[in-house]
């Protein structure tokens, strides 16, 4: 597995972890002990005023690490009570549902669990938020919404992914003995953008990345704007653009150090390019989904489809890599789904993608997930509230097409450019009011 990426266990991952352990299952209860502990640490550390403490427990090993919990909280001089009676709470800890669960809560669990989100007091939730599944992050019915998840040896995907991410609250990670091990699916880490080839002394600003950009039909010009400007920021050494000739003058005012060229011109410069990105401001017109499939049946480099280049697209037009960056709506019209559908099936959604259409697919969102055919899927951390503003998926677009330009392998240059994106918009959210031109102007700090 590459530096820059950590595992994230499904249940059944888990579960295999657990049985490799010495003396399993005689030695089971060794390791709910230290989860018990770790939860009742946890608890006094993050919630140090508390003083009655609701553990709510179900039958499961999950109920026996909060049960454990109780007994390590009450030996400290705290009222743990193994209980339903949450409202008298100062703190709930959830230990009703652990990694094992599935689907949709029974009626008795369910109003339990609006009971537990009801009583306005903190939760800390036992592995995972009853109700998230653990191996998808999906919510088929109620679920805790935990101030805080104690999970134990690392975290888990349903922890990661959303909507279970946003059950999860602030995610810590207690050790409790069990081997590292290899998983499907992993969280990408900023160690990753150490894979980025970075500009060496032997360079020209073609081997450095030579981008073409292809989109900014009239009243548009911005996102391809926006794009090349991040290209640039990404590290490439030779941007281009590609605009109808309608937008030329616009494009002209806007960008210094990019090559300008018309969509008839645009042969000059194609052949300088070692990634195209098609999609920014590209328009839906009959000439520009004609451009889009030319381009995309003679490409020779990689290629990212954004934008309206996801539009109406049919798979085989390519034999070139090709990288997809939709949204929840794009996607859904990609895969003949509701873009709700999109959002409470994120994880099988890109992998259906990636599967259907022969390449990677980006699916953005809070967190950014990465699929490839026949490979797990990169996971990135959630980014700040404040990428949701106009023009931040261009911004992606142009980082993307960067990476590729610079040799890096398409899957890991989605993920790596969702990671450096994300750390651009932090480092850039020093007050309210971002928008994606600052997202680019980041994107240097986060490779010192």
């Amino acid at each position: 597995m590459p530096e820059g990426l950590r595992p994230l266990y499904s249940a059944a991952e888990m579960r295999a972890a657990e049985e490799r352990y010495p003396g399993f299952p005689a030695s089971a209860h060794e390791l709910m002990e230290r989860a018990g502990a770790a939860v009742a640490a946890e608890l006094r550390r993050c919630f140090p005023d508390a003083r009655r403490v609701a553990v709510v427990c179900g039958g499961g090993s999950n109920g026996g690490d909060g049960r454990i919990a109780a007994r390590i909280l009450r030996d400290g001089g705290l009222d743990a009570v193994e209980t339903s009676a949450v409202e008298q709470a100062d703190v709930i800890v959830d230990a009703l549902f652990g990694t094992g669960f599935a689907g949709e809560p029974r009626p008795e669990a369910a109003a339990m669990i609006e009971r537990i989100n009801a009583a306005g007091v903190p939760v800390l939730a036992v592995d995972v938020p009853s109700g998230v599944d653990a191996s998808t992050g999906e919510v088929s019915g109620p679920a805790v919404r935990a101030d805080v998840t104690v999970t134990f040896h690392g975290p888990k995907v349903g922890l990661a992914v959303a909507p279970g991410q946003f059950h999860a609250g602030d995610v810590i990670v207690s050790e409790i003995g069990l081997e590292a091990a290899a998983t499907e699916h992993s969280l990408a880490g900023p160690e990753l953008l150490d894979l980025v080839p970075r500009k060496g002394r032997r360079d020209t600003k073609y081997t450095a990345g030579a981008v073409l950009l292809v989109g900014g039909a009239p009243g548009t010009t911005g996102a391809i704007c926006l794009a090349a400007l991040a290209a640039f920021r990404a590290d490439a050494g030779y941007v281009a653009v590609a605009v109808p000739e309608s937008s030329l003058p616009a494009v002209e005012t806007q960008l210094l150090e990019p090559v300008k060229v018309t969509w008839a011109d645009l042969d000059g410069v194609l052949g300088k390019a070692r990634a195209l990105a098609i999609g920014p401001g590209l328009g839906r017109t009959p000439e520009a989904t004609e451009l889009r499939d030319r381009l995309l049946r003679d490409a020779e480099v990689p290629v990212v489809l954004d934008a309206d280049a996801l539009f109406e697209l049919e798979r085989g037009q390519w034999s070139a890599p090709v990288v997809l960056t939709p949204h929840s709506g794009e996607l859904g019209h990609l895969l003949g789904r509701e873009p709700a559908w999109i959002d409470e099936h994120r994880l099988e959604a890109v992998r259906e993608a990636a599967a259907r259409f022969n390449c990677v697919c980006l699916l953005k969102g809070s967190e950014v997930l990465v699929a490839a055919p026949g490979e797990g899927v990169l996971v990135t951390a959630p980014g700040p509230p404040s990428l949701a503003t106009a023009g931040s998926g261009d911004v992606l677009t142009g980082v993307v097409a960067a990476y590729l330009a610079k040799g890096l392998e398409p899957r890991l240059a989605a993920a790596a450019a969702a990671v450096a994106h994300g750390l651009a918009a932090v480092h850039a959210s020093r007050a309210s009011g971002l928008i994606a031109s600052d997202v680019a102007a980041a994107l240097p700090h986060v490779r010192p």
